[in-house]
Parts: structure tokens; C-alpha cells; sequence
């Protein structure tokens, strides 16, 4: 697991106002948890937390905060707990970091990546598809791996990998339920000429269409019969 040096600083004041004015500036607010204990609130460059995010590790990388504000300099090591961003300019507008302990498992969710190109989709024109994009595991932050790769070139239409199937690195564990489906090989879509499909919807409408003329007769005879009947009940009575 990669691990990267963040330099940020300590903040007292907090708030909506003042978190519009660091973005301003090119800074972002965040703020660190651990457990139960009171938070630390801080501001970073924004342009460092975007280099970060750009190592092979992602959003899992173990980040040592280098934190300077107070009386003095300490430092910190979080992984990345949650990261609002500007839905449409996709900036970065606020973060928080969980603290960890580099001893203590910790449960994280890590990519799902295909290998290879499956056999059903190269020979049959099945079509590959992800059920599963990420598995939930268990283990300690330095084994946390980047992605888990699945080689999918030995799957035939019809053919599923299942969560048990998925070959894990040393030391992680998997907390997903092993019977789930995480990539399956479905057959090809079959296009319906446009004929074909205009005459299919056609019949439901005419079927409709016959029940309700149906129903309509039923109902203009009902009263005519019932017309009908009252001269007999009439004699039956004298």
C-alpha cells in the first residue's frame, strides 16, 4: 500500500461562510475522526489532496498528515472516510479522514477489475457484466491492495465468477457474502425487426379492444332481459 505525506493546517473557525471563503483561496476544509474522540478541524491545499488521489491506491492510500497551527507540529495517519465534491465542476469541497492505527485491521471497500477478454464475448458476442464493482474486506491498512483483478478470459456464455471464486491477496479477507455473482457472461440482445415489433404491440391493443366491445354488448343486453323477465314474475305472484 502506497503511502503519501499531506501537509495541512489546524482551524478554529468553522461554518458554511468559512468554508466558502478557503475554497476561495484554493483551500479545502476537512476534518479528522478517531473513535469516539473530539475531531480535529483543519484546511489543505486542494491541489496537494488531488496529487494524493492521483497515486495507484486511490481514494485507499494511507495519507501521514503533517499537521502544523498549534503550539506544535504534529502528525496524524488517516485514510480518506468521505470527499464532497461540486457536482458540475467535480471540485474537491470538503474532506473527512478517519485516524488509524497501522496495527489494527480496519474494513474498507476496494475496486473490482477485469482481466482479460471472456471467451463468451471474443467467439459467441455475449455481453460481460459487472454485478459487483468493489468487494468489502477486512485487513490491515498496509495490505489494503489498490484493486482486486479477476481474469475473466475462461468465461463462456452463461458462465458466473462468484464472490467465493475471486482469489484475494495475502492477508485480506473477504466480508461479502461468498454466493453472491460479482461478473456474469449474458447472451447477446436479439434486435426485433421493426415489423415484428410494431405487429406484437399491435395484439395486446387489439385483444383490448375485443374485450371492451365485449363488455359494452354484455351490458346493452342486460337491460333487455331483465325487461323481459318481469311479465313472467309478474304471474307467478297472482
Amino acid at each position: 500500500m502506497e503511502k503519501v505525506i499531506l501537509k495541512v493546517e489546524t482551524r478554529k473557525d468553522t461554518g458554511k461562510r468559512v468554508a466558502k471563503a478557503l475554497r476561495l483561496k484554493g483551500l479545502i476544509p476537512a476534518i479528522v475522526y478517531k473513535g469516539g474522540k473530539e475531531a480535529t478541524n483543519l484546511q489543505l491545499i486542494r491541489k496537494d489532496l488531488e496529487s494524493v488521489l492521483h497515486t495507484g491506491a486511490g481514494e485507499n492510500v494511507i495519507i501521514t498528515l503533517e499537521i502544523s497551527g498549534d503550539t506544535k507540529s504534529k502528525t496524524k495517519t488517516v485514510l480518506i472516510k468521505e470527499m464532497q465534491r461540486d457536482p458540475i465542476k467535480n471540485l474537491i469541497l470538503h474532506v473527512d479522514f478517519n485516524e488509524i492505527s497501522l496495527t489494527d485491521t480496519l474494513k474498507v471497500n476496494v475496486p473490482l477489475s477485469v482481466h482479460g477478454e471472456a471467451a463468451g464475448v471474443v467467439k459467441d458476442g455475449g455481453i460481460l457484466e459487472h454485478i459487483m464493482w468493489e468487494l468489502h474486506v477486512e485487513c490491515l491498512p498496509t495490505n489494503i491492495p489498490a484493486k482486486i483483478e479477476v481474469d475473466v478470459s475462461a468465461l463462456n456464455i452463461g458462465d458466473s465468477i462468484f464472490v467465493k471464486n475471486i482469489k484475494l491477496p495475502e492477508g485480506v479477507k473477504v466480508l461479502n457474502d461468498p454466493e453472491l455473482i460479482a461478473i456474469i457472461v449474458k447472451p447477446p440482445k436479439v434486435e426485433v425487426p421493426v415489423e415484428e415489433a410494431a405487429e406484437a404491440s399491435a395484439e395486446p391493443e387489439l385483444i383490448r379492444k375485443k374485450k371492451e366491445e365485449g363488455e359494452e354488448a354484455e351490458a346493452e343486453a342486460k337491460p333487455e332481459a331483465k325487461e323481459a323477465a318481469k311479465p313472467a314474475a309478474a304471474k307467478e305472484t297472482k
